[in-house]
């Protein structure tokens, strides 16, 4: 571990849905600090697949985390993101 990061708590959003801290999946946003990436259930559902199957294959997630992802989601998109060229 590095001792830098020790000291950072974890951020958590939408109640404690999403978390994110720096050791666990890289620093990836997850869903209530388990090893399942927010990108990952939206990855699932991007492909088609549906809530309910989503669950059957990750039985420790609730509706709700799902529902969260798709907020998480859509709130970052409400952000204005400024692109500079790199040289």
């Amino acid at each position: 571990m590095n001792a830098a990061l020790d000291d950072i708590a974890p951020l958590d959003y939408l109640d404690g849905r999403i978390t994110v801290h720096p050791d666990i999946c890289n620093g990836h946003p997850t869903i209530r600090g388990r090893r399942i990436t927010v990108e990952t259930i939206l990855g699932f559902l991007s492909a088609g697949e549906s809530q309910d199957e989503i669950l059957r294959q990750y039985p420790s997630l609730e509706p709700a985390d799902i529902d969260a992802c798709l907020r998480f989601a859509t709130e970052l998109m409400a952000h204005r993101y400024t692109l500079q060229r790199v040289a």
